[in-house]
């Protein structure tokens, strides 16, 4: 929300130092997103005084002036307005100054003739709408003076972020009222005097509400024999400084008590609306469903049951909360307003709003909670602001339904001492009292050492005595509480074994060359098919109610598209060597819960190659075996019982290389997958292969991860190696060659070591494969003889060549 300083000034007394202000809203939880000085976007723009007035040589409709702007020289301009002329004072932008739209005067030429500057309208300088014809300024401007002076718009506007729990700050009054807490000073509130005259409201107007629950409150005033025109300066300077532009002057009415007091309002053309008994009806209802309605914008709106519309017997005129109707809008033929002050349900009016693409500042307050007590006097000051800016008659008496009325005060109860225990500070009960009186809560004393609070209805988020303590906190400021250690003996801080099995996976990660990255946990609808990933085991999509765009519009089921977006940024901007991994959380919807299920996963990718190329030498690029050796790593560091890795088919993984694809077990808990990913997927994500990617799921190695490594001694014995080499079916694999070594040679084999594979038809022969192992013995009590050594490696031999049909290659 935007708060003009001089705007806030009638209200409170602001401090004059603007940093020391902004500090210490930042520290009462009201963050400060900006601070703009305003008049700054009229330099350039000044009071200039028409000397001369003449004709265009070449053109019927232009002429040329002299204009004296407050410099030694006046100034020639080119100006089309018809009405311009000579002994005016107009409102000049000289050379170099920018106008609203970012559009730039410079020393151009108009058909031939120099013109050094732009003579402007109100429009042309977003002060207002007129655009007939040039600002002619009354004689007693200055000239030379900037306009920005001249029109008061010298301001600083701070731009705040308040929280959603906070709807009572989005107002002047409101955030006057914060100010005044904060500082300790006395604030006011704006008042007005109603004149009514005339008939009753209630001889012209009748509301029903039909559903209490969509609108806890619906006022209306009548003002008759208004005039729609433009709206008064000081009403214009309000606005534009808080970045709103002038309509006219009933709609800015309407804009300027939204911004001053919280209250959204809304004005029909009382003449458009049907009639009911002689009466204009309004009904406050639920849409059906299909209902069409035009809106303020021009568009056409088809309507659910959810939503809720302000009718009359015939037609929808209005959606409640967010946007007013075509046919009933206010124009400059309009004579007769009704004026809507009312309180709508927060829920409706937030999915309204979102679902239509209609969010605006009256809906902002809406979903966020409008008070309904003392609609009736926000009702009455607008009215009086209407007939003040536009004349007109306020009909007697308003049009009051509220059906939502509780007259049953929220109380809490303040323990003090209960209160300084839990602070840590010694907060003076004077302190207390004053803090929680200024923020518009009823203080009383109850008992000894309570107080009795009776919480505004404009606050209400204050629902516990926590809440209380809070606001006294935050005012008395959390920098000025003393630090202390947590009491107790023996307390000591201790990572937790999620926290453990974490650090170790940084650290066995960073040990590998990766670096740790963060991606949306927002995902497309599509991800996995661009991935070519099945969807088995991953359940369902949970998709979000209101995304930021369609490329976000569910939560991630698995990280690698994220990762593989990383992957394509890096490479589209020069970046070859990409070694990136990601601890997150992905989800899924959970049957019978609208809370989707989580699960904690890590992946990780790697692109390009280990290193950079030497003058005589180049990197090999990363495969399959470099994402397998990060996982054998991660095993080692959280030292996973009986790893080891399953080649995985295309059917069972589509979104990985045929071959290049592997599933990691341990313990016999499947812990995730590595391979290197399908070029059509890299492709899909923009990112060229190959890429080796991995996934293990956190639960699981958690599961498995044992608290140390097994021991082992230094040997005191030799070992020695025998080599053997076996001639395979091209299906049968390392790993199941390694199972019938290991469980062959007993105690004695301590190392099993592939080191060549060869493939030869003519010497190996079709569909054959050799692959060559060192095999290393060792006993832990003695010394090996030769025959100990190759009567074990005889009995490895003869049981791995039974278990695969293998023959031992001489």
């Amino acid at each position: 929300m935007k708060v003009s300083l001089k705007w806030l000034s009638d209200y409170v007394d602001v401090p004059s130092d603007i940093k020391e202000f902004c500090d210490r809203l930042d520290l009462t939880g009201t963050g400060v997103e900006g601070v703009e000085t305003l008049g700054a976007a009229f330099d350039g723009v000044v009071v200039g005084y028409v000397e001369t007035c003449e004709e265009h040589p070449d053109s019927d409709h232009m002429h040329v002036v002299t204009v004296n702007v407050g410099g030694e020289e006046p100034v020639q301009i080119v100006c089309g307005a018809p009405n311009i002329a000579q002994g005016i004072k107009v409102p000049v932008a000289t050379v170099g100054a920018v106008l609203p739209g970012d559009f730039k005067i410079k020393k151009s030429k108009l058909r031939g003739v120099v013109s050094c500057g732009m003579c402007c309208s109100k429009r042309e300088l977003g002060l207002g709408t007129d655009h007939e014809g040039i600002w002619i300024l009354p004689e007693e401007a200055v000239v030379g003076m900037p306009i920005a002076e001249y029109m008061g718009l010298t301001d600083t506007v701070l731009d705040l972020e308040i929280t959603p729990n906070r709807p009572d700050c989005l107002s002047m009054v409101g955030f006057a009222r914060e100010v005044g807490a904060m500082y300790g000073r006395d604030w006011c509130e704006p008042a007005a005097e109603l004149e009514e005259a005339g008939e009753a409201v209630s001889d012209a107007v009748s509301v029903e509400i039909a559903e209490a629950d969509r609108c806890p409150r619906y006022t209306a005033r009548l003002i008759k024999d208004v005039k729609v025109g433009p709206s008064p300066e000081w009403l214009v300077e309000r606005l534009t400084a808080i970045g709103q532009r002038s309509v006219n002057n009933i709609v800015d009415v309407t804009n300027y008590v939204l911004f001053e007091l919280g209250q959204p309002l809304h004005t029909f053309d009382f003449d458009t609306l049907d009639l009911k008994d002689g009466r204009a009806h309004i009904v406050v209802r639920a849409a059906e469903d299909g209902e069409k309605l035009v809106t303020l914008d021009g568009t056409e709106r088809e309507l659910t049951s959810d939503m809720t519309v302000i009718a009359t017997p015939k037609r929808a005129v209005a959606l409640a909360g967010v946007m007013g109707g075509l046919d009933s809008e206010v124009t400059n033929a309009t004579v007769n307003v009704l004026l809507e002050t009312a309180a709508f349900e927060p829920g409706r009016t937030s999915r309204t709003s979102r679902n239509l693409g209609l969010i605006s500042e009256s809906s902002l307050r809406y979903e966020r909670r409008v008070d309904d007590t003392g609609i009736d006097a926000r009702a009455d000051y607008a009215a009086s602001l209407i007939a003040e800016v536009a004349g007109g008659t306020v009909c007697k008496g308003l049009v009051d339904v509220w059906p939502g009325k509780n007259d049953a005060p929220r109380m809490l109860e303040f323990r003090i001492e209960r209160f300084q225990k839990m602070m840590g500070a010694d907060i003076p009960v004077d302190f207390i009292v004053d803090c929680l009186s200024r923020l518009g809560c009823g203080v009383a004393e109850a008992a000894e050492g309570v107080l009795s609070i009776e919480a505004p209805t404009f606050r209400p988020d204050l629902e516990r005595e926590i809440d209380l303590y809070e606001e006294v906190l935050r005012l008395y400021g959390m920098d000025r509480i003393p630090s202390t250690l947590p009491a107790g003996r023996g307390r000591l801080g201790v990572r937790t074994p999620r926290q453990v099995v974490d650090a170790k996976l940084h650290a066995a990660l960073s040990a590998c060359g990766m670096n740790e990255t963060m991606t949306y946990s927002f995902a497309a609808a599509d991800d996995l098919e661009k991935l070519r990933m099945s969807e088995e085991g991953l359940g369902e999509a949970a998709a979000l109610i209101n995304p930021m765009n369609a490329d976000q519009c569910c939560m991630r089921r698995t990280i690698i598209p994220g990762l593989l977006r990383s992957v394509a940024y890096n490479q589209s901007r020069g970046v070859a060597n990409i070694q990136l991994y990601e601890m997150g959380t992905v989800f899924f919807a959970h049957e019978g819960s609208q809370k989707p299920k989580e699960r904690r996963k890590l992946a990780g990718v790697l692109a390009g190659a280990m290193g950079d190329a030497s003058w005589n030498s180049a990197p090999a690029a990363f495969d399959f075996f470099d994402g397998k050796g990060v996982l054998e790593s991660i095993a080692r560091e959280l030292a996973l019982p009986k790893v080891r890795f399953k080649a995985l088919s295309a059917e069972e993984a589509p979104h990985l290389q045929p071959g290049r694809a592997a599933q990691m077990l341990a313990g016999g808990d499947v812990i995730g997958w590595v391979g290197e990913i399908h070029p059509l997927a890299a492709e899909a994500f923009d990112a060229s292969a190959p890429i080796v990617a991995f996934e293990l799921d956190m639960a699981a190695l958690e599961r498995t991860c044992r608290p140390a490594r097994d021991y082992v001694d230094v040997p005191q014995f030799p070992a020695v190696e025998r080599d053997a080499a076996f001639v395979v079916d091209e299906s049968v694999t390392h790993e199941k060659l390694m199972q019938c070594m290991s469980s062959a040679g007993g105690k004695l084999l301590e190392d099993v070591r592939l080191f060549d594979v060869y493939r030869d038809e003519e010497r190996v022969g079709a569909g054959k494969k050799s692959m060559a192992y060192s095999l290393t013995y060792r006993a832990a009590d003695r010394t090996l003889t030769s025959e100990e050594v190759d009567k074990a490696h005889e009995r490895l031999v003869k049981k791995a060549c039974a278990a695969t049909g293998a023959e031992v290659r001489g």
